[in-house]
């Protein structure tokens, strides 16, 4: 099953950055945009920032103000058109969280590093039902519907060279039985089987390394084929997760993967200790050590 890459999270944020460009070229204030269309300088900033959408006869309206042409304003109208389209999941925009979906469904690549679960491109649906069963007030319909989008996400995978993935796992992510048993062999395995695509790199970062640069937290950056699509960085917490966008934060973020890749085991060693978890799963010697003492 395959998805549609044009996102109107994307659209919409292209959009902002357009009209924010065009602004601060005719040298006017957000106070001052506000003032002429008749609304409240947070809404132009919401626009701006691709945080909401924003209607045609709006965007007409402040291209005119900033003394657009014609052919910009065509084009710009068309863009806020399809910035305002209803996405592949919006049926299912009750149950998600953020508009991480909507930015990812157009990433030419994903960089992200996980410290306790495997990423939800890479899951099993036995193992994301698992974790979902874990949430607070999660009635089994929400959590079906949750699966069925994680799911459909997945086709990303079979983008080949137009979508890339890189993992960088946390050992723990793989070292704690989610699910049971059965349920974290084949969650295993399907990282094994997906690290032999072309298009994308799974490494682990083994727990006898100690102390290392991604301790903070959970992130993913996603970069975009369209020149203009600044990267994002997506980093998640237990509300859902924080957008980065300002470069400065960006290029830091960017550093921080660098070192945490760096520092992970490569990705046929990654392989190899990933094979051994299968066979010898790190909990089950736990267990035994437990029962012996």
């Amino acid at each position: 099953m395959t998805i549609a890459r044009k996102s109107p999270t994307v659209r919409r944020r292209r959009l902002g950055a357009e009209l924010r460009d065009r602004r601060e070229r005719a040298g006017l204030s957000l106070e001052a945009v506000a003032e002429r269309l008749e609304c409240s300088q947070s809404k132009i900033s919401r626009i701006e920032t691709g945080h909401t959408s924003v209607n045609v006869r709006d965007v007409r309206d402040l291209l005119t103000i900033f003394g657009a042409a014609e052919a910009e304003i065509l084009e710009l109208t068309d863009l806020a058109r399809d910035a305002r389209q209803k996405a592949w999941w919006h049926p299912y925009s009750q149950v998600l969280s953020s508009a991480y979906v909507g930015l990812e469904a157009e990433a030419s690549r994903v960089r992200t590093y996980e410290q306790q679960v495997v990423p939800g491109l890479l899951q099993t649906e036995a193992y994301a039902r698992a974790m979902m069963g874990t949430l607070p007030r999660q009635n089994e319909d929400e959590i079906s519907r949750r699966i069925r989008v994680r799911m459909k996400r997945q086709s990303l995978l079979d983008e080949g060279e137009s979508f890339e993935l890189w993992v960088v796992l946390d050992e723990s992510a793989v070292s704690r039985p989610v699910g049971g048993d059965e349920v974290m062999r084949k969650q295993i395995e399907r990282l094994l089987s997906a690290a032999e695509r072309p298009n994308v790199t799974i490494q682990l970062l083994p727990f006898e390394i100690g102390a290392h640069a991604g301790m903070d937290g959970t992130f993913a950056i996603l970069d975009f084929p369209e020149p203009g699509d600044q990267s994002v960085v997506f980093a998640e917490n237990a509300t859902g997760g924080l957008f980065i966008e300002k470069r400065d934060e960006l290029a830091r973020y960017l550093t921080l993967f660098e070192n945490i890749h760096r520092t992970a085991l490569g990705p046929e060693q990654s392989a190899a200790r990933l094979r051994k978890l299968v066979e010898e799963p790190l909990w089950r010697s736990r267990q035994r050590g437990t029962t012996s003492t």
